[in-house]
Order: C-alpha cells, then sequence, then structure tokens
C-alpha cells in the first residue's frame, strides 16, 4: 500500500514524525512538503531533531494571499499525485496544506485520511475553521485526538470510519520532552533560570493582520512585569514592521528567531507561564503541565481550559495582564490519550 502525505507547516512536521515511524514500517509512504513554512528554523531544522524522512517532493509554495498559496499547492500537489498514484492521501490540522491535499485527493477519487479530525472554535472569520471543517467532510478516514472532536464530527452528520486515537502531538512529546532535557541548550544560551520568564508565541492571523489588536497585544506584554522570551514568526516580524510597531523596546522583552522542536520543548517546560494564540502550543503547554494564556476568544482545543490550565482573553490588554499575574493551581486530566494514537492511526489503516 502507498500513502502520500501532505505536509507544510511546524505543527505538520510535528504529528507527522510518530505517524511516519509507524506507517513506514508496513508500508510505503511519499512524503510532499508544500513549502508553506519554509525558514530554515520552521522548516528544516524540525526534519532534522525529529528524524522525519527527507520529503519525496519539495514544492516552494511559500507564502502569500489564501488563494494564491492554495491554489498553486492544487496544482503542484495534483500533478504528483496523478503520477505517483498512492492508494490513500494523509493530511493533518487544518492548514492551506491541509485543504489542498484533501481536495486534490477528492477529485481524484483517492481516499482521504485526516489526523486531528473534528476540530472546532466555531468561528468561521478563522481560516484555520474553514480549512479544518471542508476537509473533514471530504475524509473517508478521520481519527480524532479527543471525545469532543467525536462528538463535534457526529453532529455534523459524519460517524462512518471516526476513531478517537488520542493526540499524535501527545506522542512526540512523550518521545522527546526527555530528549529535549537532555540536549537543549537553549536556557543556559539565553541566561535564563528555570521559572524565571514568559514564553511568547503570537501569529494568528486575526491577531497579526489587525494593527489595533496587534498594538494591544503589545500594550498587554509592556505591562507584565519580568523577562518575556518571544520566539518571533516571521510573518509576526513582518507585520510589526508593515505597522511601524518597535516590539524590541517593550522593557523585558527579548525577541529572538524561531527555534527548533527541542529548543521549544525545552523553553516552554522551563517557563512559569506560556502566552500564546497557537493551537499546538496551547496543548503542548497542557501536556508539560505549564500554565497557559491564550490571546484569541476561542479554542478548538476546549479541554485544556477545564481545571483553570489555559484561560482565554482575546486581545484586551486588562485581561491579558490579569490573566498572566494571576496564580492558578491548575488540575489536568488524561484527555489525550496514552501516547500511542500513531500505532492506532496505523491499525487503522490496515483495518481497511
Amino acid at each position: 500500500m502507498k500513502i502520500a502525505t501532505v505536509l507544510g507547516a511546524r505543527p505538520q512536521f510535528i504529528k507527522a514524525a510518530p505517524v511516519s515511524r509507524v506507517l513506514r514500517k508496513q508500508y510505503t509512504e511519499v512524503l510532499i512538503h508544500t513549502g508553506q513554512h519554509y525558514d530554515p528554523n520552521m522548516s528544516a531544522i524540525f526534519f532534522e531533531e525529529l528524524n522525519i524522512p527527507t520529503p519525496d517532493y519539495y514544492l516552494g509554495v511559500g507564502s502569500g494571499s489564501h488563494g494564491k498559496q492554495t491554489g498553486e499547492m492544487l496544482m503542484k500537489i495534483e500533478e504528483i499525485v496523478m503520477q505517483e498514484k498512492p492508494d490513500y492521501v494523509l493530511v493533518y490540522g487544518d492548514t492551506n496544506s491541509t485543504l489542498a491535499g484533501a481536495l486534490v485527493a477528492s477529485k481524484l477519487h483517492i481516499p482521504v485520511i485526516h489526523v486531528e479530525a473534528g476540530l472546532r472554535s466555531f468561528n468561521k472569520q478563522m481560516p484555520e475553521e474553514i480549512n479544518r471543517i471542508m476537509t473533514d467532510h471530504v475524509s473517508e478516514l478521520l481519527f480524532c485526538p479527543t471525545e469532543t472532536a467525536v462528538e463535534n464530527l457526529r453532529k455534523e452528520n459524519i460517524t462512518r470510519n471516526v476513531w478517537n486515537v488520542g493526540d499524535v502531538m501527545y506522542d512526540a512529546i512523550l518521545y522527546n520532552k526527555e530528549l529535549a532535557q537532555r540536549q537543549s541548550t537553549i536556557l543556559a544560551d539565553l541566561s535564563l533560570a528555570e521559572q524565571s520568564y514568559y514564553l511568547i508565541t503570537i501569529h494568528r492571523a486575526e491577531n497579526t493582520d489587525d494593527p489595533d489588536k496587534l498594538k494591544a497585544i503589545l500594550a498587554a506584554f509592556r505591562d507584565i512585569d519580568g523577562t518575556k522570551v518571544w520566539p518571533i514568526h516571521p510573518r509576526t516580524r513582518h507585520k510589526l514592521e508593515e505597522y511601524g510597531l518597535d516590539a524590541s523596546a517593550i522593557p523585558g522583552l527579548r525577541l529572538i528567531d524561531p527555534v527548533g522542536y527541542l529548543d521549544m520543548l525545552r523553553l516552554e517546560s522551563g517557563a512559569k507561564k506560556i502566552i500564546t494564540d497557537s493551537g499546538g502550543v496551547q496543548k503542548e503547554a497542557y501536556f508539560l503541565r505549564v500554565p497557559c494564556v491564550t490571546v484569541r476568544e476561542q479554542t478548538e482545543w476546549v479541554e485544556t481550559l477545564k481545571g483553570g490550565a489555559n484561560i482565554l482573553t482575546g486581545t484586551d490588554r486588562e485581561k491579558i495582564v490579569a490573566a498572566v499575574h494571576k496564580e492558578v493551581a491548575p488540575v489536568y486530566a488524561d484527555v489525550f490519550g496514552d501516547g500511542h494514537a500513531a500505532e492506532k492511526i496505523v491499525a487503522a489503516i490496515g483495518q481497511r
């Protein structure tokens, strides 16, 4: 059996690592990298650190508007899929790469496997929400990370070939967290002590494409006492420059280049709190038992909100500052599986 895997962004590399490791023991995998994330610190380093096989195809699509980016992916992926003739096309998550891979396969009558199916933020202003919904509705095999995701699909009348396998990012955390502890030198390199800093990641279009929201977020950072470390996404850096905003002038804020997976795990595990708008980072904070503040109005990862582990603030300056300074004693639950999602996914594919 041949499976073509389409990926292109940092979170997908993390998800693909455990699945590819198991998948290739039984099947042929053709890896198609769209190049949606192309900065070496957001792409190449992940393949190296996570031992992901070198992509068979690199499309080099890069950044651009949603239409331009997705359209170019559609054309290039279709050409490869017609040539390779896979039995399945596998996609992860909710990016434009996800949608393009799913649409190409469905138009060519090749069954789609969606890993991380069923997520809903119920906010269709988010491009990721549109990508999730459309991908789920053309998929043949749907692998959900939680029971909430299964229930979301049921409400949309998707009940056939749906599995709750757990979260493949949890697989990745369990496999790599001790390695990160041993190998990463990022805390020493930045002269950071454990629990002495806040870790920041902000990159969502809903925040970065609106100058007023980005200004409010920066104003909150200015009001947060202490050291704040921000590995800044290239897109966010570009937006700051476009709007004439100088984040480097904020007291205690240290802007650094994007970091690899192991360094990011180490920064996350060592932080006293994480401030983010990333779905993946919300989960990593939960897995690592680090309190999280999410600069969004909704989250698809509703499980993280229970027990005080994650607080939603939107972009309101006062709410962000209050949530960051609030003393919390989160309660965590084992709702993301047992760390063997990849094995369950491959086993289910084999039963087809």
